[in-house]
């Protein structure tokens, strides 16, 4: 395959990018400098070599194996977890200063072409839980955007927790702090305040 069109299929597999996106950064980078090209070439080298995933929240995070900093961080509340969709919606979250419960990063949202849960963490979740209750957890917050996918994500993972057994554990939701339609890692702080604060 040419290398310009084999990589511009690379750049369409990236989220919301189509082909004339994709072309414009192939195009971009042959007019960049070879020190550019080298800059973004070793920048996804790195990713493989100095990233790791953790192994309770599963996002991902630079530095040694094994926990991320907030895991690994003694004065969070640990009777909160907030289950997000990914990473960029934990660090949108992290962000307000608002929360200081630990995370779960699902992975993404179910699609409403398909109630499929392939690639979603949610046998890990339920998984961790043991743990997590026996380490004081009271609470889970089900933390996505406010749109059909999110909602769907939620009913799902919400029917998954009830069914896991313990009447005693409370599963919450954000409120609508958030407008319908929103992505949780566009929200300023203060409507993820709002939100957190309008949890049902």
């Amino acid at each position: 395959m040419d290398p310009l069109e084999r990589l511009t299929n690379v750049f369409q597999k990236f989220p919301g990018i189509g082909p004339r996106q994709a072309g414009r950064f192939v195009q971009f980078l042959l007019r960049s400098s070879p020190a550019l090209r080298r800059e973004l070439a070793e920048g996804v080298r790195e990713l493989g070599s100095d990233v790791h995933q953790c192994p309770s929240c599963l996002r991902y995070h630079t530095g040694k194996k094994g926990a991320c900093g907030i895991c690994a961080d003694i004065h969070r509340d640990t009777s909160l977890l907030a289950v997000v969709a990914s990473d960029t919606d934990l660090l949108a979250l992290e962000r307000s200063h608002t929360y200081q419960g630990h995370y779960f990063v699902l992975g993404g949202l179910l699609l409403l072409s398909s109630e499929r849960t392939n690639g979603l963490h949610i046998k890990e979740l339920l998984s961790s839980l043991p743990a997590r209750i026996e380490n004081g957890l009271k609470e889970i917050i089900l933390a996505f955007p406010a749109n059909p996918e999110g909602d769907s994500t939620a009913i799902r993972v919400r029917e998954e927790l009830t069914g896991f057994g313990n009447p005693s554990m409370k599963v919450s939701m954000l409120g609508r702090g958030l407008s319908t339609g929103s992505e949780l890692e566009y929200a300023d702080p203060e409507t993820i305040k709002n939100a957190l604060e309008g949890r049902h």
